[in-house]
């Protein structure tokens, strides 16, 4: 049985490893979106591509992310890496598949926890302008 990606999920757990509040996620979508939005919209398994876009957009994450990612297959994956050269094995019924990664796993994912701190950084240089402002 094929596991649904939960994009919405998704959305959350990119958000709150950028360290940004459902608020201030709403806040940079427009003014139609407050913070019960952004947590109904975290409960959707699915998302209109439009919407994902723009979250995107906002998050700095490739939209690809939000559909795509599954944390148990990604736990997997960084679990069973050992060295450079990692392989991942998945299981069908009865017989085994081999994928040779031509990267290893843990180095993109320090890549991605990289660019979202840089991401945060951005954020929170933005809402110091805002309260400035205020």
């Amino acid at each position: 049985m094929e596991q649904k990606i939960h994009q919405g999920r998704n959305i959350k757990r990119f958000r709150e490893m950028l360290g940004i509040k459902q608020e201030a996620l709403a806040y940079e979508l427009g003014e139609e979106w407050n913070q019960k939005k952004i947590s109904l919209l975290e409960q959707k398994e699915e998302v209109d591509t439009p919407l994902l876009e723009q979250i995107s957009q906002v998050l700095h994450i490739p939209v690809e992310a939000f559909q795509n990612f599954d944390e148990e297959q990604a736990v997997n994956i960084i679990s069973s890496t050992f060295h450079d050269s990692a392989v991942a094995n998945t299981f069908k019924e009865d017989s085994q598949a081999n994928f040779h990664c031509t990267f290893n796993p843990l180095d993109k994912m320090v890549e991605l926890y990289e660019r979202m701190l840089e991401q945060q950084k951005e954020m929170i240089e933005k809402l110091e302008k805002l309260i400035d402002k205020k």
